[in-house]
């Protein structure tokens, strides 16, 4: 067995990231759909362009939503469902249907499947905050592609009503075009006169008492259950199902929510600590879509380099895949990719995972949950070069499970130089 390694360093002419197929450096791999001075749309690249060993996403879209104060992302709905998950800010997220419409006060962590279909507009309400949204695509009519259908007519776009012929707005209106089209559209005179007053684009300031209004038929969503069938959930309602001083893990998983269950997708949010490192660990069937939130990490992947077609099949080679990974970038798990993670700052990402249905983590290290440690002795005797007994010895050494220091000796010899608490130790005290 051969082992390679993918390392962005090795090239200083390529562009960050360029040999890693499944990392998407953020000012890199984003395509921006709209931007003004109230903030921004972006979609990321393709996954299946990238990479073969990831064509199973080609059907997945990331977009990000970033927006400023007493703004309002202008109504509209999309041919793909959306599951849609607040990483910083608030808002009023608020689905219209043909019998009534629902808003809903969503705070960090929260999340919510929005069909295909829906019209949908957003709200930053806060004074000081910025908003940003990050939102898992699933187009319903060509896969990779989705389209936004607005509403309005800004400078940006034309609302898709104007897509109708003259007779067709008259007849479903019942009135003169003149009048659709001043009170809907805009007449061009008044475009020509009064082009300050002329939307720039969809995303728009709101007044404060336009706010107060709408957040008056908000409902709060802070108490609502994980099963709720049509209403947002938050990630963090409910206990981590990992957790310890270096690190946790809160997840929801399709088994526990009617939302996920519909897109075959589980939602996690991973806080770890500066220093910390989640053990390496793959999963069975689920590919994982990661999104820093905040932070920095060092990303270790392990899997099976691509082969040309003309080489023969029995020459099989481990590679790693590194990626030093920051604010807004993306990296892409494969399903049974052994990955390992070292935050080197404070670190919060969310991940979707894509196929989650009776998936299983399997961790290779630590005291819980270490699939390797369920092989009998016998078995490890003829697997390593040592014996099953000193194998199982060395299996069996680490005391944390899932979450650890990524360098333990070095900050013993760094304490005990010191004679004192380390950098690391003075972090894990104030970090949650």
């Amino acid at each position: 067995i051969v082992h390679r390694e993918h390392q962005e360093s090795q090239e200083e002419s390529e562009p960050r990231g360029q040999n890693n197929p499944f990392y998407f450096d953020s000012d890199r791999w984003f395509h921006t759909l709209f931007r003004n001075q109230y903030g921004h749309l972006r979609v990321l690249q393709r996954f299946d362009q990238r990479s073969k060993q990831i064509q199973n996403l080609e059907n997945y879209r990331v977009v990000e939503f970033k927006s400023k104060p007493n703004t309002l992302l202008l109504p509209h709905h999309a041919d793909a469902d959306f599951l849609l998950v607040v990483l910083n800010g608030r808002a009023i997220l608020t689905l219209v249907n043909p019998d009534g419409r629902d808003s809903y006060i969503l705070e960090q962590g929260h999340a919510q499947k929005i069909p295909a279909g829906t019209t949908f507009f957003l709200v930053n309400p806060d004074d000081n905050e910025n908003l940003r949204i990050v939102k898992l695509a699933v187009p319903v009519n060509n896969p990779h592609r989705f389209q936004d259908f607005f509403l309005s007519s800004t400078e940006a776009q034309q609302s898709y009503l104007q897509g109708f012929s003259k007779n067709i707005l008259e007849a479903s209106f019942g009135s003169d075009y003149k009048e659709i089209n001043r009170v809907l559209f805009g007449e061009e005179e008044q475009q020509q006169q009064d082009e300050e007053s002329q939307q720039e684009g969809v995303i728009v300031q709101l007044k404060r008492e336009q706010i107060r209004e709408l957040m008056k038929h908000a409902k709060s969503t802070s108490k609502k259950s994980l099963s709720s069938q049509n209403e947002p959930f938050n990630l963090r309602s409910q206990k981590p199902i990992y957790s310890n001083k270096f690190g946790r893990l809160h997840e929801i998983t399709p088994e526990k929510n009617p939302q996920l269950r519909d897109l075959d997708v589980f939602l996690t949010s991973v806080d770890m600590k500066e220093g910390g490192l989640l053990m390496p660990n793959y999963n069975s069937k689920a590919i994982v879509i990661l999104v820093v939130n905040k932070g920095e990490a060092n990303i270790e992947l392990v899997g099976q380099r691509e082969q040309q077609q003309q080489q023969q099949e029995e020459s099989w080679e481990v590679q790693r895949y590194r990626a030093e990974v920051s604010e807004d970038d993306v990296f892409v798990i494969p399903a049974s990719y052994p990955v390992a993670i070292t935050a080197t700052s404070n670190l919060n990402f969310i991940a979707f995972g894509i196929n989650a249905e009776n998936n299983q983590r399997n961790f290779l290290a630590g005291e819980e949950d270490n699939v390797m440690s369920e092989i009998p002795t016998e078995v490890l005797d003829v697997t390593f070069p040592a014996s099953g007994e000193k194998v199982e010895k060395l299996i069996n050494k680490q005391s944390d499970s899932h979450f650890t220091d990524a360098q333990p000796e070095q900050q013993q010899r760094e304490e005990d130089r010191k004679g004192r608490k380390g950098p690391l130790s003075s972090i894990l005290d104030t970090f949650y």
